[in-house]
């Protein structure tokens, strides 16, 4: 631990070991375990777990996926990165996707197998309280996001090939359709996660069905995507098989882009031209077997992919200079990872 107090955790969600490995990211790029956490309630192996942090990182949510759907809130100790739970919360449905809008009081939540997206206030001893609000998707809602301002919520239909755009009260933590309600992709694209871009000029989707990745004019006053000003791919040259992509993300400075592929086990790595959003492929690298997840730490410097069928974790420097990555070392985690959330402590 720094003498400093200052520091950043690992957090890595585990579906068949329903775990939370904590690791702390030293500035070098080691990591270094720190605890195993156990996410009480029943368990349902070949899942997922997805997380979520807290705004003031105070904060962390993990979602069971099974019966009684849960979400399970724990504290972050901001000296060890140590959790301590607080207690389960209700779902509405088994959730492929947990968020927080930008103030911490709600909890979105999307239900792939459930055709549904929900809102839940979140206590103020942090314990997710039952849904107020549930609304109906087409088939295979995948992800849930608020805009940068926290008055948008943009979420996904991977059967639908459609995001929705909803706009969002930040007092009540209602959601009502935008104008339009939706935008349409490609037919069996797939649409699975997105982000928006730093500078909340773009959006950038990414589609598990053919792997290819959608780049969106941004209108951050109407809360609405434009057309599409770019289709890219995440498939490494000369891909043969089935696509199967599955999440993306972008460096704190909005200059590199990167998307995982599970049917080759590699991570797509793009330059992102400021001014037009638009990506040009790096290259495709080799990662964690089955990487359904990954994340970038807050200085831009680490990538971590975990690997479902390798049950480890796999640490790569970015150059800051051309996005290019070179492998450091592998970890291991526990059984199925799929989630992974990076937290940035300051004193």
């Amino acid at each position: 631990m720094s003498s400093a107090g200052a520091a950043t955790f690992v957090y890595v969600g585990n579906a068949d070991s329903q775990d939370v490995h904590v690791l702390e990211l030293k500035p070098n790029g080691e990591l270094t375990p720190v605890e195993t956490t156990a996410v009480p309630g029943p368990a349902k192996p070949g899942g997922s777990l997805p997380l979520a942090v807290s705004p003031d990182k105070k904060r962390l949510f993990a979602g069971l996926r099974n019966e009684p759907y849960s979400v399970v809130s724990f504290s972050i100790d901001a000296k060890t990165g140590k959790l301590k739970p607080l207690g389960p919360g209700p779902l509405a449905d088994s959730m492929a996707y947990v968020a927080t809008d930008q103030s911490g009081k709600f909890l979105l939540s999307a239900s792939y197998g459930g055709n549904k997206v929900t809102v839940n206030p979140i206590g103020l001893d942090g314990v997710v309280q039952p849904a107020q609000q549930i609304m109906a998707t087409q088939p295979n809602a995948h992800c849930i996001v608020v805009d940068p301002s926290n008055r948008y919520v943009l979420h996904t239909s991977l059967g639908g090939d459609v995001v929705y755009q909803e706009k969002f009260d930040a007092k009540t933590g209602k959601l009502v359709p935008n104008d339009p309600p939706t935008v349409s992709v490609k037919a069996k694209a797939g649409p699975r996660h997105l982000v928006f871009a730093p500078g909340n000029r773009f959006v950038y989707l990414l589609n598990e069905l053919d792997a290819s990745i959608y780049v969106f004019p941004w209108n951050a006053k109407a809360g609405t995507l434009g057309k599409e000003i770019q289709v890219a791919t995440s498939l490494p040259r000369g891909f043969e098989g089935k696509p199967w992509a599955a999440d993306i993300h972008l460096t704190p400075d909005g200059k590199f882009l990167y998307a995982s592929e599970r049917t080759t086990s590699t991570l797509a790595a793009f330059k992102v031209d400021p001014k037009t959003g638009m990506l040009t492929p790096i290259d495709s690298y080799p990662t964690e077997k089955q990487p359904r997840g990954f994340n970038i730490d807050p200085t831009g410097r680490y990538l971590l992919s975990v690997g479902q069928l390798s049950n480890s974790m796999t640490s790569c420097a970015i150059d800051k200079a051309t996005g290019k990555l070179t492998k450091l070392k592998e970890y291991a985690v526990g059984k199925n990872p799929n989630w992974v959330e990076i937290v940035a402590m300051s004193r």
